[in-house]
């Protein structure tokens, strides 16, 4: 019977021993806060950052040169604004929504954006890009409105090009939204990018040795 009960020993232990461990997450060390999961916010900032950035490249690539098309010079403001006129409640819409989950994302990883590393000084080029986004989008939006309410029809080549007879602070409004048109999806696109570095910061290789480590420092604090 002790043979046996050996054998079986053995046998448990080296099942134990062969067997894939899982890599230690902030879940398997006891005391160190789990990354609590945040579906509806992430999902927030997700989609209406995917329509702001979707729908200003979609108007720098198609609507605004699509609008010289109409084939009277006379009547080519009048379509871009009509466009514009459309998207902007989408577009605000949009952006609050974004706005609302990077708040609700913030709110619930503050631990790791005081604790890890690097995610503080991800979360501080996120924001102002963010910050240069709105403003880039907001000063667009003026111009565009500047054109739209203007009186009859305004003459030009496209949205974001006048003509010889577009009056000149019209054409100077659409000079500026020349340039405007890719600044706002390449800010945007940007914050993609660094949403896409949060994501990856979020990996058990990276967040867990920073809360092992805030781990040890609370600890050692207070056996200190």
């Amino acid at each position: 019977m002790a043979t046996a009960r050996s054998i079986k020993t053995v046998r448990t232990a080296l099942r134990r021993t062969m067997s894939p461990r899982p890599h230690p997450t902030p879940h398997h060390i006891r005391g160190a806060p789990p990354i609590p999961r945040s579906t509806y916010t992430r999902a927030a900032h997700d989609v209406g950052l995917a329509a702001w950035f979707g729908g200003t490249l979609a108007n720098a690539v198609a609507l605004n040169p699509a609008s010289g098309r109409s084939g009277d010079p006379a009547s080519t403001g009048r379509v871009a604004a009509d466009g514009w006129d459309r998207w902007t409640p989408v577009n605000a819409a949009a952006i609050g929504l974004h706005l609302a989950g990077s708040i609700g994302q913030l709110g619930s990883n503050a631990g790791r954006v005081a604790a890890q590393p690097g995610v503080g000084a991800m979360a501080v080029t996120k924001t102002a890009l963010t910050v240069a986004s709105l403003g880039a989008t907001a000063y667009a939006r003026l111009l565009g409105r500047r054109l739209s309410q203007q009186e009859g029809d305004v003459p030009a080549d496209s949205a974001t090009e006048p003509v010889a007879t577009t009056p000149e602070h019209l054409a100077s409004a659409q000079r500026q939204l020349s340039a405007l048109q890719w600044v706002v999806p390449v800010l945007t696109g940007l914050v993609v990018v660094i949403s896409a570095l949060a994501g990856e910061q979020q990996r058990v290789s990276e967040a867990a040795p920073a809360t092992t480590r805030g781990l040890v420092a609370r600890l050692t604090g207070r056996r200190g």
